[in-house]
């Protein structure tokens, strides 16, 4: 992604900002009125039209023609193509680390995170914690991932597409706890897990490759899920900005 604004106060009208939407203090379609936001934050316009470009690249509002922005609404297929995406995107992270035929102990760390997973998949019975232990161990997973396929462009790109919240690899697996299928779909992420580790460990790129991508697709399985539950989905960061079928 592009460099961060480095002024603290730009920084910090950033964070305040995002939160706003993604809260849903700012809805969807509404106009953000920079001297509103001035009058909100206590801070002047050249950090609130910084923090505004960011979150048109960061994809969070829309520009509007004739000046200003606008918070951008998602639909379902939006949220779909961005997890797809990203499933692309880490197959490709995952064919460029087999590729580069690392050492045994390059793999330490994603052997570790792997294995805590494992023990913890392998409990009778989940709680809440556990899931939230799961998406600390998921997230880690999916950075160690990133960091073996050694790209900064790679890097770059997927950082894009995560900076909607609801694309990341964690984003429905909390909305799993209160789910029939929430184990099923947990064992079959373990399994995509120990068997991307295996083909990026045996230097088979295009299996890396295809098992990261289908790997995504459990996320869009538990958007589907989800959607059924407004009070489930509503646990999600950003629910706020995300437009039902049935709505």
């Amino acid at each position: 992604m592009e460099e961060q604004p480095r002024n603290s106060q730009t920084v910090r009208t950033l964070l305040q900002l995002r939160e706003l939407i993604l809260n849903g203090e700012l809805s969807p379609g509404e106009r953000v009125s920079e001297l509103g936001i001035v009058d909100r934050l206590g801070v002047s316009r050249t950090p609130v039209r910084v923090a505004l470009v960011r979150l048109e690249e960061e994809g969070l509002v829309d520009c509007l023609p004739t000046g200003g922005f606008v918070v951008r609404a998602f639909s379902e297929a939006d949220i779909a193509d961005a997890i797809q995406l990203r499933g692309v995107l880490e197959g490709m992270a995952a064919q460029r680390a087999a590729e580069r035929r690392l050492a045994p102990d390059a793999l330490a760390e994603m052997r570790g995170i792997v294995a805590e997973l494992d023990a913890l998949v392998r409990q009778p019975a989940l709680s809440i914690g556990d899931f939230s232990d799961y998406v600390r161990l998921n997230d880690r997973f999916h950075g160690e991932l990133l960091a073996l396929a050694d790209s900064p462009v790679l890097r770059r790109s997927l950082e894009r597409v995560l900076s909607l919240p609801f694309a990341s690899p964690g984003a429905f697996v909390r909305v799993q706890a209160e789910l029939p299928d929430s184990r099923e779909i947990l064992v079959i992420a373990q399994e995509h897990h120990r068997a991307i580790l295996d083909a990026i460990a045996k230097g088979e790129g295009g299996r890396a490759d295809h098992l990261a991508r289908e790997h995504s697709r459990l996320a869009r399985r538990n958007l589907e899920n989800a959607v059924k539950n407004r009070r489930e989905l509503d646990r999600v960061p950003g629910a706020s900005l995300i437009r039902l079928r049935s709505a």
